[in-house]
């Protein structure tokens, strides 16, 4: 029995198989549309192939019945001449299909790839929020790859199956029509046999995937800098040992089961196979005992029947296989049709020569998530993103429910849960925004001051349109953001935060990253107004010094630095800084707060104000609670209001004795 067979009777249970439609089929097909030619040049060399597999068994019954007792030296050099040069034909055949195959597989999965990798790119950010990264991995990686087989193994596979089936059966019926009946009715005690076995070796292969997927998630959380550096921190480096050779005892014990059932597995289908041989064989060589049959016929007769039972098996399995593949079409195709929210109109505006004028008008948003606009949740056997509770092994829930209220933390800080029920002495709420109204002026500087949680990040985030407004709209320089193109917003907004990412990779790439074409004396500039171009000429490598996964070898201070050069590289008109100094040693905030006055300068800056020097020199200071500006004004007309930002200052601001 071929490979393909038992692997779809393994992979049979592993998902639930998709509802093959017209609509899904055609869809398919469109990916193969182009490669047309590549796919008929398969189908010409599969049937050549076909011809080819039929000729040899037939040669072996000419030499046996005739050319032998015949002794005829000229048709036996002719005939050992065809049985060399035919597998010579076929394998030239089959690495020309096979070239074909890949270019048809290769092909479908880049335009996959490259169609969902572009979808993400333009999914706003309340997607990515709520998505599994390990998701996204699996559409990119395991789904497009099942897609490519959907088209170039699984329907090339049935069709080659079909023809050798049917060319097979033809040639068996012409030689002796009561052999091939016997020869067909053994199939299904072949079929059943194997779906037998297979249920037994399926369950198994999924324990394995479990289990390897337990110890993977295991070594992925314990090796990783971070998992690593908690370990040492708590001295658990024994009982994580212990742990490890647990998990990896698990995954032994079960491939060993694997190993024992998969050898009964094939041993059994093997001898259900030699059943069908044996009465082939018994009931022709009573035929040719008889005198109804040759020596020669029953030979080819024989090896025609491998081939047969090789194509039937596979076209057992096909409905299987080919149900399974659409799965990954049907995931696939998920992510291209998902609805955008944040959508540019096709006649937008380039933004060009902005002088900085924003304004908010009465703007109001919430995180409420549209379940329709994220990806559905699959159960995938064997991976990481499926192991909820590393450690303690429990089960957990695949994704939180949120009916707002709370985007991540990276974003802003939020309460508790059971802290909801006293809503009204907390930021926690329905609402994320309500009713924000103001303007900054070209070249202000406006500060955003109030308790975590009141909304000031989620105001900043919509400056760039990452997300959309629910009501209201935001303009630059009179132009509604959803009136204007998304890169040319993009290039006019410079946007630093709290965390700021950076590429493993080197200062170089981190910092023009906001301009590709920069020349090394643009980039030495901004790393000067940024207070971090003598610390990084200081390094053996300079600006060639890789700075680690997500910049873990650099300190806060210097993250936030190359962040500040790289915002000052892109040269923006329209600054968004959350200033992030509050937890930095006074060297590194000394620092930053001067690189800080050189990047405002002469743009109009929306910050976060962390510090009582950005709240002094700023023009306007808007002060948020629970989603709403609950005062304005300078930092003078605010402490005489004697309100919420008098609280706020002698509790954050106000410089301690």
């Amino acid at each position: 029995m071929h490979s393909g067979g038992w692997f779809a009777f393994v992979r049979s249970g592993d998902e639930k198989p998709a509802k093959v439609t017209k609509q899904l089929l055609l869809r398919v097909l469109a990916y193969a549309r182009p490669y047309w030619l590549h796919l008929g040049g398969m189908l010409v060399l599969i049937l050549v192939s076909t011809g080819l597999s039929l000729v040899s068994p037939l040669i072996f019954r000419n030499l046996i019945d005739h050319v032998l007792p015949a002794k005829d030296m000229q048709g036996l050099l002719l005939f050992a001449l065809a049985l060399l040069f035919i597998p010579i034909i076929n394998g030239v055949v089959g690495v020309i299909q096979r070239q074909l195959n890949a270019t048809v597989g290769e092909g479908v999965i880049y335009d996959l790839r490259v169609s969902l990798f572009g979808k993400l790119q333009r999914m706003s950010l309340r997607f990515f929020t709520n998505t599994k990264i390990g998701e996204l991995m699996s559409r990119l990686n395991n789904d497009v790859v099942g897609a490519q087989n959907a088209i170039s193994n699984t329907i090339v596979g049935i069709i080659t199956n079909i023809i050798e089936a049917a060319a097979i059966l033809g040639v068996m019926l012409s030689l002796q029509w009561q052999l091939t009946i016997v020869s067909v009715l053994i199939l299904p005690l072949f079929i059943l046999s194997a779906r037998q076995l297979g249920e037994r070796l399926r369950e198994i292969a999924r324990q394995a995937m479990e289990t390897n997927a337990q110890m993977n998630a295991h070594m992925n959380e314990t090796l990783n800098i971070g998992g690593a550096l908690l370990v040492k921190l708590f001295g658990r480096t024994p009982d994580e040992e212990k742990r490890f050779k647990h998990r990896a005892a698990e995954v032994r014990n079960v491939g060993i089961r694997r190993a024992v059932v998969g050898s009964a597995f094939f041993a059994i289908i093997g001898l259900v196979s030699a059943v069908g041989t044996a009465l082939v064989y018994g009931l022709g060589g009573y035929y040719v005992i008889q005198g109804l049959f040759t020596i020669g016929t029953i030979v080819a007769f024989g090896s025609y029947l491998g081939q047969l039972y090789r194509a039937l098996q596979g076209l057992a399995g096909a409905p299987v296989d080919f149900s399974t593949s659409m799965v990954s079409f049907e995931r696939v195709f998920e992510i291209i049709d998902l609805p955008m929210d944040i959508v540019e109109k096709k006649d937008a505006l380039v933004l060009s020569e902005v002088r900085g004028d924003l304004e908010f008008d009465d703007v109001s948003f919430n995180y409420n998530v549209d379940e329709s606009r994220l990806l559905s949740q699959v159960k995938r056997y064997g991976k990481i993103e499926d192991v909820t509770a590393v450690l303690s092994g429990q089960p957990g829930s695949a994704r939180p429910v949120a009916k707002n209220k709370a985007e991540p933390a990276s974003l802003e800080a939020r309460d508790g849960l059971e802290q909801a029920q006293a809503a009204a002495a907390t930021q926690a709420r329905e609402t994320a925004l309500s009713g924000l109204s103001f303007r900054a002026a070209p070249g202000q500087l406006i500060a955003l001051v109030g308790p975590s949680g009141a909304g000031k990040t989620t105001t900043t985030y919509l400056i760039p349109r990452l997300y959309d407004p629910f009501s209201g709209s935001i303009r630059i320089d009179g132009h509604d953001l959803r009136d204007v193109t998304l890169d040319s917003l993009a290039n006019q907004i410079g946007m630093v935060t709290q965390e700021n990412y950076l590429f493993h990779d080197t200062i170089r790439t981190n910092l023009t990253y906001a301009r590709p074409n920069a020349s090394q004396t643009d980039i030495e500039a901004a790393a000067r107004a940024a207070n971090i171009h003598n610390f990084v000429m200081g390094l053996p490598d300079g600006y060639d010094t890789v700075v680690g996964e997500r910049g873990y070898r650099l300190s806060g201070g210097e993250k936030q630095r190359i962040a500040l050069a790289r915002v000052i590289l892109k040269d923006p008109r329209i600054l968004v800084l959350d200033e992030a100094t509050s937890s930095l040693d006074s060297e590194s905030e000394s620092l930053i707060q001067e690189a800080l006055k050189r990047v405002m300068a002469g743009r109009t800056s929306i910050v976060i104000a962390h510090r009582l020097s950005t709240i002094l020199s700023a023009d306007l200071i808007l002060v948020m609670d629970r989603g709403r500006i609950v005062e304005r004004g300078t930092h003078e007309q605010l402490l005489d209001q004697a309100g919420l930002y008098s609280q706020l200052y002698e509790t954050q601001f106000k410089p301690r004795a």
